[in-house]
């Protein structure tokens, strides 16, 4: 390939960036408000600004499906209605790969909240910070014995925080530890939260300011190895089993979830104060009986022409749309796709634009072989997703399998009037074959 060519497929490559966007920036394309009934963000929205009380809300997705760059808007939405917003992600707080208990997921979320707002004002809005009263609770009324709590006030994040993170067996015992103090915890996280509103409220001398808090990547919670069942069980249980105390006075609260919650507990919304749950599904670019959806097509060349206005030049259109249905509307998966088309056709010296059909079979067979193989038992329960459009889950003993499919994106989610669930496009001839 010629050194300019390939030079344009580099520049190309380095604007499909996997990262969350602002909705004034020039790669953002407004697709799920084109894709839905209705806008679910701006809905959300109202449904904040229009609740007097504190309110808890949830957003459910895959991960790649878009939400933290939704989030985003979502903030930028509540801040030109008033409201302060402070957005947290999770993945700097939380190990997101083992199980998950009320008690350190509030210390997680408190000390989130506790940076964001220093973050935000310069400074400690509460006249004490979240770590430091949590390291005066740990040291005056939880029993201690097995584990080095830093005893310097001003370093809970960086010991606290950091080693609940990174350490999964300092976890493990700070858990062990605190199940009998769940109540006072809680309480302290919602006297903090409180103090924080009260405090904002004053720096903006309105006492009815409207304080909202972004809890991001909640749902990238997944179960790995010998613990998978029970991280995902912990998931579960901390959305249902402590739906009151996710409610924190004067603190309007977004949280993620991850999308097999949604058929598991079909009334979560209505245990978390009443909300209904926003779901940001995949692009569908076929309709619920598997026929090519026109509308999705365009809705993912839109996207791709936001990155790269020449993407014309690289793939054809037909090329585009295979890219689009393979990847099942999954935008991480479309961008991934796509990468490796690029990729791969700069290093073929004899290769031209638009790119050959042959570059994109090699990197479809590459993603294919990322997905398999597919254990039989799996591939059974997946033929039915397939066949019905519905999750089967048939007992709740099968969650984490049904999770992992979610995780792996086995399973994609998609909603048009209503949610359905369809397999990956790739795993279509895959499953057939196991089956034979």
């Amino acid at each position: 390939m010629e050194p300019r060519q390939k030079a344009r497929l580099r520049e190309f490559f380095n604007k499909l960036v996997d990262r969350p966007l602002e909705p004034d920036e020039p790669f953002y394309e407004p697709f799920v408000a084109a894709m839905s009934d209705g806008d679910p963000i701006e809905a959300l929205a109202t449904q904040i600004s229009w609740s007097d009380a504190a309110s808890v809300h949830l957003l459910s997705g895959q991960r790649g499906s878009g939400k933290s760059t939704e989030l985003r808007r979502l903030r930028k939405t509540l801040h030109n209605q008033g409201c302060e917003v402070l957005l947290c992600d999770m993945r700097d707080y939380m190990n997101l790969t083992t199980p998950v208990e009320i008690t350190d997921f509030f210390i997680s979320i408190m000390g989130a909240l506790n940076d964001a707002v220093q973050e935000q004002y310069a400074k400690n809005v509460a006249h004490e910070s979240y770590w430091d009263r949590l390291i005066r609770f740990l040291q005056t009324e939880v029993e201690i014995k097995d584990l080095k709590i830093e005893g310097n006030i001003g370093v809970g994040k960086v010991g606290i925080g950091a080693s609940l993170k990174d350490d999964p067996s300092f976890k493990q015992r700070l858990q062990a530890h605190l199940r009998g103090h769940v109540a006072r915890l809680v309480r302290q996280a919602h006297e903090f939260a409180t103090e924080v509103v009260t405090l904002i409220r004053r720096v903006h001398r309105n006492p009815d300011k409207k304080v909202v808090l972004l809890v991001d990547s909640v749902e990238q919670i997944r179960g790995v190895g010998v613990e998978a069942d029970q991280v995902y069980k912990s998931v579960e249980n901390l959305f249902s089993g402590h739906a009151e105390s996710l409610h924190f006075p004067l603190l309007h609260v977004v949280y993620t979830i991850p999308p097999y919650l949604t058929p598991l507990t079909p009334g979560l919304g209505r245990l978390l104060g009443g909300g209904t749950v926003c779901n940001l599904p995949s692009v569908h670019i076929r309709t619920r009986d598997g026929a090519p959806d026109p509308r999705g097509v365009a809705v993912m060349q839109h996207i791709m022409k936001r990155r790269y206005a020449e993407w014309h030049e690289i793939f054809t259109p037909a090329q585009l749309e295979h890219l689009a249905l393979m990847t099942g509307g999954d935008l991480r998966e479309f961008f991934r796709f796509a990468k490796d088309c690029l990729t791969r056709a700069a290093s073929l010296p004899d290769a031209s634009l638009p790119l050959p059909d042959n570059v994109l079979q090699d990197a479809e067979n590459h993603l294919r072989r990322d997905l398999l193989p597919i254990a039989e038992e799996d591939a059974t329960w997946l033929r039915k997703i397939a066949a019905s459009r519905k999750p089967e889950l048939e007992s709740i003993r099968e969650l984490p399998r049904l999770a992992r499919f979610f995780d792996t994106h086995l399973v994609l989610t998609y909603r048009n009037a209503a949610d359905w669930y369809d397999i990956h496009p790739l795993l279509r001839n895959a499953i057939g074959e196991t089956s034979a």
